[in-house]
């Protein structure tokens, strides 16, 4: 029996590129998953990855180069031909992609806050003094720094499941992870309480994920239009062009955090040093037409109340 063609104007076969932690094979089968709703006769496959940051796990990723180092191999599929598309945790998508690459779809948001995860205490309030507490990002370090101090903040490395590994061998009181990593692994037990963003705002596109191919698919980038969600991709453009403005990567501990209201969004920012001794927080509205022109807005005014400062120390340790 002969298949029945294609829709016109769909490629031939899709192949998604993909490092092969739990997470962000969930990430990718959940992709594949829509596809195969919107287009049932599409071949589309996983091209499983380990990438830079996956293998070197001994330093902390403002130390051997940042995010992008989830996303180069996957980039490098893509370019060869052996992959067509790749999916992204978007807060690990550097704010700049290479030209010769497009960032096609945002799908709709999961939770965008983080978590904390401890097996004795309920809360960050609860933790005692000098308490051990997990997390591999500098934004969470200087926040926590910032209203904690007196808690012990130190690295943790490797996937959802080695780091509650770590907790549970006794070698941290609670470590801090994304709300959404923990829900979409089926580990929302492991939650012990999930933090408002005026408790510790998000990370930049923390909890969309983001679908990237080369700019120059314009068949991928049509397959992909059903999946964006406008609300989403307002809220993570503002996010990511406060970001881009303030020179963002994991060397500097920025956060961002817009929410939808209509045709409007609110955004909120902090920039700070990693010990969290020196921050600046920021709130602005504005259409969510503007989103990126909102995010650009935030930065400056930032800027002019000491982001520049806390910056140039950054660069200049």
């Amino acid at each position: 029996m002969l298949k029945k063609p294609l829709e016109p104007g769909l490629p031939p076969r899709v192949v998604i590129a993909t490092r092969e932690s739990a997470l962000a094979l969930w990430q990718a089968k959940h992709i594949q998953a829509r596809l195969a709703e919107l287009y049932p006769r599409l071949p589309v496959t996983l091209l499983g990855m380990t990438t830079e940051g996956d293998r070197t796990l001994g330093a902390s990723l403002a130390k051997i180069g940042g995010k992008g180092l989830f996303v180069k191999e996957l980039e490098e599929a893509m370019r060869e031909g052996r992959a067509d598309i790749a999916v992204h945790s978007l807060k690990d998508v550097p704010m700049n992609l290479p030209e010769d690459f497009a960032l096609a779809a945002v799908p709709a948001r999961a939770d965008p806050r983080d978590a904390l995860v401890s097996n004795r205490y309920p809360s960050l309030a609860a933790l005692p003094r000098r308490a051990r507490v997990g997390t591999s990002s500098l934004r969470r370090e200087s926040q926590l720094r910032a209203k904690f101090p007196h808690l012990a903040i130190e690295p943790l490395r490797g996937n959802v499941q080695t780091r509650l590994r770590k907790l549970d061998e006794g070698q941290y009181d609670a470590v801090i992870l994304a709300a959404a990593g923990l829900k979409r692994l089926g580990l929302e037990e492991r939650i012990a309480a999930i933090l408002a963003p005026e408790e510790l705002l998000p990370a930049v596109g923390q909890g969309a994920l983001g679908i990237e191919c080369l700019a120059a698919r314009a068949d991928i980038i049509a397959m992909l239009a059903p999946l964006n969600d406008g609300a989403t991709l307002a809220c993570v453009s503002a996010e990511r062009a406060l970001s881009r403005a303030l020179a963002g990567s994991c060397n500097v501990p920025i956060a961002g955090f817009a929410e939808n209201s209509g045709d409007q969004l609110r955004l909120r920012a902090y920039v700070g040093a990693p010990d969290g001794t020196r921050h600046v927080r920021g709130d602005r509205e504005g259409a969510a037409s503007e989103a990126e022109a909102l995010g650009a807005a935030l930065a400056e005014d930032l800027r002019a109340r000491g982001a520049t400062a806390i910056l140039a120390a950054l660069e200049n340790p």
